[in-house]
């Protein structure tokens, strides 16, 4: 039987494999478990192995598709999964009600069949339906398949990384171990993915709701001087904007700038990473004038960012472009946030992931060829004594092409310390003179590497479980006229990535702008 069904199944993912809109094939076809009997098997209903085989080949399943439904029943031993003796499962309900959430969120009416939903339907009603079984066998099999598809559609995303400039290497979900561990859990507090998608798609279910309730009205305001204690109609438009969106009670609709409505604008201001001073200026006007239409939008599109992210690591550095900042997180606890500076739109910052090995202070800065030759080489043409008034020197001659480096000093572009994470696009964290651009909201302004406001902070935690690194030591090495690289004892992974909306620790919802236009990008492949 066993020969057969490989034989059987074989052939018709080979059949199916050689026409032209195939795919290739890259999940292995694994044995059968036949170590399941009727002693320890979950429930007695089983099928046959032809009619797997057989439904493939009428629904017109390929490869990887295939062999994932193959597998699964192969490692049950044939088992059905989605009933028992007494009718559907739990587990079966639990995954029919995501089914047709999912449905109706995506719109998606070939998702299910009028068949498949009408006897859906009738199996969550108390009374057992009566059915064939050949038709049990059906929707059985019509249930996997449909499983398959929703991880497809709802984990695994529906846009190329790498289209999107997006080179950290994506989780790898396993179909069939997915599978089993959603029959295991019942369908109870079942993530598959990263808790960070979790947290987002929770914060959309609400604005889903706001939309479908109308929305929010827009605010016209003349008077950006607006301030506690201050009575104006544009005072009543802002508390009704901010009570559609549950920010603030729908109850107070007076004309009277209160403290309550303060906190609200301040809590809001914090939501877009706007100084928390409790007045309407134009930037908060700008944020609260974005329909709930574009911000549902913009959380879909970080979610489908957040499908990609491979699976937290407990100790890890996390720098969001949009936001500036950079996060530090030790056993998964959040030990630090710095302000950064990133590349300037026509310098875009990089987005992937490598590991933290090593520290330099007081690091030479190699001028990369670029800067030479659209800044250094105009700038000495102008004065024959720029290098030497900006700490420079000639290393060589490579193509007629000076090889230009900045000696360590406090001049130097890279600041007094950077830290490397080795890399193929030769970014890395650093230093910078220039402190004055951390007191800027909008912070992109570097050439692609990162900039960081307290590169000793940062340098003092990673070598912590070094003892002969104290602080003394570091502001030592981070002002001598030589270099020095420390090699750390536990590499720490490094995550540089690009959310506008997620959920923060605090359980806070935040926003940010789409200063790249990647969100623009993705919006293109998933919307249209």
């Amino acid at each position: 039987m066993f020969r057969q069904l490989i034989a059987t199944v074989s052939f018709v993912i080979l059949v199916i494999s050689c026409s032209n809109n195939a795919g290739s094939r890259s999940v292995a076809l694994m044995p059968r478990d036949t170590t399941i009997t009727e002693q320890n098997a979950f429930t007695l209903l089983t099928l046959d192995s032809s009619a797997v085989a057989n439904f493939i080949s009428a629904e017109g399943i390929v490869n990887d598709e295939a062999v994932n439904i193959v597998n699964f029943y192969n490692h049950r031993n044939y088992q059905y999964a989605w009933f028992n003796e007494d009718g559907l499962t739990e587990q079966g309900e639990a995954f029919w009600n995501l089914h047709q959430a999912n449905a109706e969120e995506l719109k998606d009416s070939a998702s299910s069949s009028k068949m498949l939903h009408r006897y859906m339907t009738n199996f969550l009603e108390p009374a057992r339906p009566e059915v064939k079984n050949d038709t049990l066998a059906l929707i059985e099999l019509l249930l996997t398949k449909h499983f398959f598809e929703y991880l497809q559609k709802s984990f695994k995303g529906k846009v190329d990384p790498q289209e999107m400039q997006w080179y950290i290497p994506r989780r790898k979900l396993n179909d069939q171990s997915i599978l089993d561990s959603f029959l295991t859990s019942s369908g109870k507090k079942w993530e598959p993915l990263n808790k960070s998608f979790y947290k987002l798609d929770s914060a959309l279910v609400v604005y889903v709701q706001i939309a479908k309730d109308g929305g929010w009205p827009l605010i016209e305001i003349a008077n950006f001087k607006l301030a506690k204690g201050m009575k104006s109609p544009e005072v009543a438009q802002i508390k009704k904007r901010l009570a559609a969106g549950g920010d603030f009670s729908k109850k107070d609709t007076s004309q009277v700038f209160n403290t309550p409505l303060e906190e609200a604008i301040k809590k809001l201001q914090k939501t877009y990473g706007l100084a928390e001073t409790g007045k309407p200026d134009k930037q908060f006007l700008a944020q609260v004038n974005i329909t709930v239409e574009d911000r549902v939008r913009q959380m879909k599109i970080n979610l489908e960012r957040m499908r990609w992210m491979p699976e937290d690591n407990a100790d890890r550095l996390w720098a969001n472009i949009p936001e500036f900042k950079l996060h530090v997180f030790e056993n998964n606890k959040e030990e630090m946030v710095i302000n950064i500076v990133v590349g300037k739109a026509a310098n875009r910052t990089v987005i992937f992931s490598d590991s933290l090995r090593y520290i330099v202070f007081s690091p030479y800065w190699n001028v990369p060829t670029s800067i030479v030759e659209k800044e250094i080489l105009p700038a000495m043409a102008r004065n024959s004594n720029y290098l030497n008034r900006n700490n420079m020197e000639i290393l060589k001659y490579s193509n007629g092409q000076p090889v230009i480096r900045q000696k360590p000093g406090r001049a130097n572009s890279l600041g007094k310390v950077k830290f490397l994470f080795p890399n193929r696009y030769n970014i890395y964290f650093h230093d910078t003179p220039a402190k004055t651009l951390f007191s800027n909201q909008q912070r992109a302004f570097s050439h692609g590497c990162i900039r960081l406001q307290k590169p000793f902070e940062l340098a003092k935690f990673l070598l912590k479980d070094q003892p002969a690194w104290n602080d003394l030591r570091i502001e030592t090495a981070m002002n001598q006229e030589k270099e020095e690289w420390v090699s750390l004892r536990l590499p720490r992974p490094v995550y540089v990535v690009y959310f506008t909306a997620w959920v923060d620790q605090e359980g806070f919802l935040n926003f940010r702008d789409d200063i790249y236009s990647h969100d623009e990008r993705m919006a293109e492949h998933l919307f249209n």
